[in-house]
């Protein structure tokens, strides 16, 4: 996996020694941008300034024009630039930041807090949305807050229930964007998503924080869909849904160093609900931990999927499962919803899936539950120690899976 260089941020360490002035010798920590109004260039780099383009960050001013006309400014500036928003609290609108970009390279540099306004007729499909940029970065500091202010919309979404529901708008959404570097980013309370990548080449995702309530609805950390070299390390999401999840057309995944709880767990999926889905492959996910959470690792498929399609060559591998009530599961009947009939085989075949090291406690006496459709290929399990801690232990519950097990086995593999 190519490693993408750490987020451009422009810090100056100035001696300012000015006998013209009469000014004493003044060593002082500040950023470029407060040194000149508009704009300022040290060593071919430059940096805008949003409050200089009419940014208050009052906290209740609408700021959404202001930040995009500093985009614009920023985006079509010459070399390496950074969008300085410092601190204060910025309330926005549905805001997007677009490309292409005249720059070589463009560091979206956030000091405050994003506030979101709550009107949800304002919105289409997504609150902040970063496009058609080369190598961005989108980098926080000061504890640089994200926030969706979902709580007054959590009542509106229906998708938990309703196949024909209205999406509520996903925080920060990241299309078709290449080289991509996100870190030290706080989101809270988002509405739907926190932060989705589709469409996207090479992203990286590093220390970002996550935060909602355990009983907010389809608040999924992040969604990753139609994306290829994604990396996501050491975060931490506690959310109302998926901490991570993977939907279809997604190839070359890493994720590393997650804690994820509350929540949902970590998906592959759902998969195999519409027509000309993408085969998911090459995932690898390690080093997570799971608390207090719906699943561990689960493979999520519909049944009677329009198009046939493929999930292969995953490795999940050093799980800790601290009371989850399912630490492994395949699900080829996934349906949310009441009127479910289990008539029809899902059309995502499942290959090359291997779950190794997973150990911890389960919540629920079925701790690896997996139920394939047509049969599913080289699912391999290694070394799994799951305990339930009630009445009678834990136990393994199988349906056309066709496992091989390595290794140490609790519970006792499916007969």
């Amino acid at each position: 996996m190519e490693v993408w260089p750490s987020p451009l941020v422009v810090i100056l360490t100035l001696c300012v020694v000015s006998p013209c002035c009469g000014l004493e010798a003044v060593a002082k920590n500040v950023t470029v941008a407060q040194l000149l109004p508009m704009s300022s260039y040290h060593g071919g780099l430059a940096t805008y300034n949003a409050k200089n383009f009419g940014a208050e960050g009052n906290g209740t001013n609408d700021d959404t024009k202001a930040l995009m006309a500093a985009w614009k400014a920023a985006c079509g500036a010459s070399g390496t630039v950074t969008l300085l928003i410092p601190p204060g609290t910025y309330y926005i609108g549905p805001t997007k930041f677009h490309g292409p970009c005249k720059a070589s390279a463009i560091t979206f540099l956030l000091q405050g807090t994003l506030k979101a306004a709550t009107d949800l007729r304002r919105f289409g499909n997504d609150w902040i949305e970063f496009g058609w940029v080369k190598d961005l970065t989108v980098a926080g500091q000061n504890n640089a807050i994200i926030n969706g202010q979902g709580a007054a919309s959590w009542p509106f979404n229906k998708c938990p229930i309703r196949k024909d529901c209205k999406v509520l708008p996903t925080s920060v959404l990241f299309v078709n964007n290449q080289n991509t570097v996100v870190r030290d980013i706080k989101s809270v309370n988002s509405k739907f998503f926190h932060i989705a990548l589709l469409q996207s080449k090479n992203m990286k995702l590093i220390n970002i924080q996550i935060n909602a309530p355990v009983n907010s609805p389809n608040t999924d950390g992040i969604h990753i869909e139609r994306s290829t070299g994604v990396v996501i390390s050491d975060t931490h999401i506690s959310t109302g849904d998926d901490c991570i999840s993977i939907g279809q057309g997604s190839d070359n995944i890493d994720i590393a160093r997650v804690h994820c709880g509350p929540g949902h767990g970590m998906s592959i999926g759902s998969l195999g609900r519409y027509v000309g889905e993408g085969d998911v492959t090459r995932v690898h996910v390690r080093d997570m931990t799971f608390e207090g959470t719906m699943n561990g690792v689960r493979i999520k498929t519909w049944e009677n999927s329009p198009t046939k399609s493929l999930a292969a060559h995953m490795l999940f591998e050093n799980m800790i499962m601290k009371d989850v009530q399912n630490p492994i599961i395949i699900d080829q009947k996934y349906c949310p919803y009441y009127d479910c009939e289990h008539k029809h085989v899902s059309g995502v075949i499942l290959k090359d899936i291997t779950f190794k090291n997973i150990k911890g406690t389960s919540s629920m006496p079925v701790a690896v539950l997996l139920r394939c459709g047509v049969p599913c290929q080289g699912v391999v399990l290694q070394d799994v120690d799951l305990k339930y801690m009630g009445e009678g232990g834990s136990s393994s519950k199988c349906e056309n899976a066709m496992a091989t097990y390595v290794g140490y086995q609790h519970p006792e593999p499916c007969a």
